[in-house]
């Protein structure tokens, strides 16, 4: 599927899960929607598993957007007390798409947690309370962080809400970051799980491999590594320090967040001829998020000259990072968008495109993880490969699986939009901007009202009704009357069947 015809069945209003293989174009795709609602008014809510995925795109955690902050699940009291809090009413009444990025990070039972408060702040009992959700990210890349030794059992596809909300499968085919064929090859064999001796064979002309003098970074598997290499390199630099110190406004709860979760550091030691990395996206200005240079010098005012790999010189100014909601700056810090990269983490790597870089995954722990790292680099002659264990070489057998039925059900979507007439798509992408442009009175229901339709909303579930559940879905009544049998909503009863494991 290409980019267009995923936008194209975005701006349907369609619940879509977003995919595709690194450097697909993604990202992209999801900034031209952002954009499109943006310029239509209609509220939209940019989220992302991760503060450093959130932080690229201007947005929030998704934990800390919906309210459910480091909470697993919540109980009958603890989502009344969410209901009371009028900026979590207020930001959900004025929020008609839901965005979340980085989606394979995020745990199945917070996907459900999420849909579960959204049907209650939006006081819908449709999927999401009625919002459109768009998911992005792929599975291939590194699982939920989990104290469990198989992550895996909690790929958000497994949630109920994803079983629930109808989503449509775009999966972007074209290649944007890599177009040097036989390293493509070798990142295709990993996410096939066909890596064969040609495919090692491939790589081991890169082991230990000179860059040429080239700016790179290095990739390591474990944050001690790369804190180690960053500040004996700045160490050993002979030349005066420039110290930068970055700026805050706003609510402190939200600037604390807005600082772990951006990559640029609160504090940034620069020194002539430092190898640096840009943390921020400016297409305008000519650098991207994993933007390597050196510092060739500083400015008449002491801002650093960045030299990068092609040669193009950049003043690097300050940049915001903040949290928006409905286009007003509720926190912000502002920092020059630089930190040091003679090394960095595979996962703080997650997302970005490198020209060059030394990667050693010899301690990979888990799979995913050498998919991520090699898949940064755009070519095959920018690898420099210290060092390689096996685990890096695995994919999660579970996520091929699903990867098969995401591709037959994204061929499926692309022969139907590709078959559909303009006019006819052109009715359905106007009628869904008159669907979510704001009309709704802003009036919030407590939980008193929704038990009045449902009166068992919300409630515990007793073991009589687990035993009765299982035996009418075991005779085959529908959800439908499940629901009215419990007095329930039917997400509440598809829950509880997944609960069951029914």
């Amino acid at each position: 599927m290409t980019q267009d015809e995923a936008l194209n069945i975005l701006k349907t209003g369609a619940n879509v899960f977003l995919t595709g293989q690194a450097g697909s174009g993604k990202t992209y795709t999801l900034t031209e929607y952002i954009k499109y609602l943006r310029k239509n008014k209609i509220g939209v809510a940019v989220t992302a598993s991760t503060g450093i995925a959130a932080s690229h795109m201007n947005g929030k955690t998704i934990h800390s957007w919906a309210g459910i902050g480091i909470k697993d699940r919540m109980t009958d009291a603890e989502l009344r007390k969410l209901f009371n809090v009028e900026r979590l009413n207020e930001q959900f009444r004025n929020t008609k798409v839901i965005i979340i990025d980085e989606i394979s990070m995020l745990h199945s039972y917070r996907l459900d947690l999420v849909e579960q408060v959204a049907r209650m702040m939006k006081s819908n009992f449709e999927p999401f309370g009625g919002m459109q959700v768009v998911l992005c990210g792929d599975f291939f890349q590194l699982p939920p962080v989990s104290r469990d030794e198989d992550s895996a059992q909690y790929f958000v596809f497994k949630s109920a809400a994803w079983k629930g909300m109808d989503i449509r499968t775009c999966y972007l085919s074209t290649q944007y970051r890599q177009n040097d064929l036989e390293y493509l090859s070798v990142l295709n064999d990993i996410r096939n799980n066909t890596v064969t001796q040609s495919t090692i064979d491939i790589l081991k002309p890169r082991y230990q491999a000179s860059l040429d003098g080239r700016a790179h970074t290095r990739l390591y598997t474990h944050n001690l590594d790369v804190d180690a290499i960053n500040e004996f390199e700045l160490g050993s630099i002979n030349a005066d320090p420039h110290v930068f110190h970055m700026q805050e406004s706003g609510d402190a709860k939200l600037v604390k967040q807005l600082k772990k979760d951006c990559l640029a550091p609160v504090e940034l030691t620069l020194k002539k001829n430092a190898v640096v990395m840009f943390v921020k996206n400016n297409f305008d200005r000519g650098f991207v998020n994993g933007t390597l240079g050196v510092v060739r010098d500083f400015d008449k005012g002491g801002m650093p000259i960045i030299r990068t790999r092609n040669g193009t010189e950049i003043v690097a100014l300050p940049e915001s990072w903040r949290y928006e909601e409905e286009d007003v700056v509720k926190a912000q810090i502002s920092q020059i968008p630089l930190r040091l990269a003679w090394a960095i983490t595979v996962h703080k790597s997650q997302g970005m495109s490198l020209d060059s870089a030394e990667v050693d995954l010899s301690k990979s722990f888990e799979p995913g993880m050498g998919y991520v790292a090699l898949s940064r680099l755009r070519t095959l002659d920018g690898l420099r490969l210290m060092g390689i264990n096996e685990k890096a070489f695995e994919v999660d057998q579970e996520v091929l699986a699903f990867d098969k039925e995401l591709k037959i059900s994204s061929g499926a979507e692309t022969e139907r939009i590709r078959n559909l007439p303009k006019v006819e798509l052109d009715k359905m992408h106007d009628a869904f901007i008159g669907k979510v442009t704001p009309t709704a009175s802003g009036k919030a229901y407590s939980v008193a009202d929704i038990r009045g339709k449902y009166p068992s909303a919300y409630a515990k579930w007793i073991p009589a009704d687990d035993e009765k559940l299982r035996a009418e879905h075991g005779s085959g009544t529908n959800i439908g009357a499940l629901a009215r049998m419990f007095a329930r909503q039917k997400g509440a009863i598809r829950s509880r069947l997944k609960k069951l494991g029914l």
